[in-house]
């Protein structure tokens, strides 16, 4: 086994989400002192346990899209196929993207050169530094690049079917016209947002990557513990 990198943001109550979204809200439920009401355990050996209550969107934190978020006639994440959730990954660099800047085609194709690695089915994520940048204020959520519908589609043309970003959204803030999820959307495919620790695959070529989803009956997505293997 090679070194793992953990790629995901931690839950918290109250973290940042996207602007359209509320925060989760994570409670104590029941802790040790107030179990020992409930008399469990034996005598001279009592048994206590802690729960906790949260209420989230399945949007919020590092998490995968199911077709369904972006297309009505698309699958919910209880359907999608296993093998979406991991394969082999490659990490872009992007950190000349400013906030708020456009991924474009030419920038695709400059990074792919510099990674050493030729894009096919493989799983692609971009570093543009946002992450480092803004993590933990609210700006995360405001100042995030996105990809333009053509850079979209020339990862489709590649047979990438998966890709991952840094923020909140594989588009970028404030836009209502939503082209790299429209042409998701069109293409089949889906995308993990909410990634960190990016930064730490610049370079390595190829890795193993996996961001299983829980399996949500109905779930238009989900969060996922994003997980990079390098050699």
């Amino acid at each position: 086994m090679g070194q793992l990198i953990d790629l995901s943001v931690g839950i918290e109550n109250g973290m940042p989400a996207h602007a359209l979204f509320p925060s989760p809200i994570i409670l104590p439920y029941v802790n040790h002192e107030q179990a020992k009401a409930a008399g469990l355990g034996e005598e001279g050996d009592p048994f206590t346990y802690a729960v906790n209550y949260i209420s989230m969107l399945e949007h919020v934190g590092t998490h995968v899209d199911a077709p369904i978020h972006f297309g009505p006639n698309g699958e919910t994440i209880d359907n999608c196929p296993l093998e979406w959730f991991r394969g082999t990954g490659v990490c872009l660099d992007l950190t000349h993207i400013p906030d708020l800047g456009d991924i474009d085609v030419a920038d695709l194709e400059e990074a792919e050169a510099k990674s050493g690695v030729t894009i096919g089915e493989h799983i692609v994520l971009m570093n543009t530094g946002l992450h480092n940048r803004h993590w933990p204020k609210q700006s995360a959520c405001t100042s995030n690049p996105g990809l333009t519908a053509a850079a979209t589609h020339w990862l489709a043309d590649r047979g990438s079917r998966v890709h991952g970003v840094e923020g909140p959204s594989t588009d970028k803030a404030g836009t209502k016209g939503f082209p790299s999820h429209r042409v998701c959307r069109d293409r089949g495919l889906v995308h993990y947002e909410w990634l960190c620790n990016l930064e730490q695959l610049v370079g390595k070529g190829e890795f193993q990557f996996s961001g299983f989803p829980l399996k949500w009956v109905g779930g238009t997505g989900s969060p996922c513990r994003a997980i990079a293997e390098v050699a």
